[in-house]
């Protein structure tokens, strides 16, 4: 047999323990400064940490370009990302796949693959702009998805809408959604509050505030059970679909294969109302992200 000469030998052993070295790498876990981040992102921590695979924890890093950058520039190594904001990362905001959730996966998919990054299976809630109104609005007139809704307002229902100012004017949103189904809202039917956010429209709602009965929300908001308000579901796609999933970086998944497999049953289990409670646990309830992502966890395992 012939002998290797010695360097030849001894760089195969160099890159054999480097790479044995980066393997055994922990997996740098992050997550957005939200409270939906830092939920998603305990999941994934928790989930490769009882897997055995070892993690360091650098949660609610910032940002979307933020944690984005970082996620690139392999300074973290995986953390929890809407298919919708590909929309952006790829200068793709007046594409219609977006409104598609198969689609939007497959093409923030595909576009991201060329630097190194794998979306796995996202949840199927959907953290987009939402219209909601009050539950016992929804329960006493059957009040569903936004056709529904139309309808009522169309009949001359009692109905009147808390909105920041954005969501009134900007084209993609109520403009967007009273142009698909149909109703238009009036000036009497609009509290419209400069700067607010949803936490603004939804307390408006939940105290009926000057007769507000529906709020701007989005649709995992922690809010929402807590407040007793309904998503009314968008059925014709007017807004961007915004599921989160698991990214992580293609190096490290061939490092831990596993990951895939561990995160899959995880992500599947969250619907809209799943995650709607979970972040109400935290922004209502005062929880601790890491102790509710502990205990639905748990309930996973039973």
């Amino acid at each position: 047999m012939m002998k290797r000469p010695l360097a030849f030998v001894t760089a195969i052993a160099a890159s054999t323990l480097m790479a044995s070295a980066q393997a055994a790498d922990p997996v740098v876990v992050s997550s957005k400064i939200d409270t939906e981040g830092s939920v998603l992102g305990q999941m994934i921590l928790q989930s490769l940490t009882d897997a055995g695979i070892e993690v360091e924890d650098r949660m609610q890093l910032g940002g979307t370009s933020i944690v984005r950058e970082a996620l690139i520039n392999g300074e973290i190594d995986i953390y929890p990302e809407y298919t919708g904001n590909g929309a952006f990362f790829h200068d793709m905001a007046d594409s219609d796949v977006w409104h598609d959730a198969e689609a939007a996966f497959a093409t923030v998919k595909d576009k991201d693959a060329a630097q190194g990054l794998v979306w796995l299976s996202p949840a199927s809630a959907n953290n987009t702009y939402a219209i909601s109104v009050r539950g016992e609005l929804a329960r006493d007139n059957d009040l569903t998805t936004l056709e529904d809704m139309a309808a009522f307002i169309n009949e001359g229902g009692d109905y009147k809408l808390a909105a920041s100012t954005d969501f009134v004017e900007s084209a993609f949103a109520l403009p967007a959604f009273q142009e698909a189904y149909g109703f238009t809202l009036d000036d009497e039917q609009m509290l419209v509050l400069s700067g607010g956010n949803t936490a603004a429209t939804m307390r408006a709602a939940a105290q009926q505030t000057s007769g507000v009965n529906s709020a701007m929300t989005y649709g995992t908001d922690g809010g929402l059970q807590a407040l007793d308000l309904v998503v009314m579901e968008d059925t014709k796609g007017v807004q961007p679909v915004y599921q989160p999933a698991p990214v992580v970086r293609q190096d490290v998944l061939d490092a831990y294969p596993r990951i895939a497999e561990v995160l899959a049953p995880v992500f599947a289990s969250l619907d809209l109302e799943t995650l709607q409670r979970l972040n109400g646990d935290v922004a209502v309830n005062g929880l601790d992200p890491a102790k509710v992502a502990a205990d639905y966890l748990a309930t996973l395992e039973d």
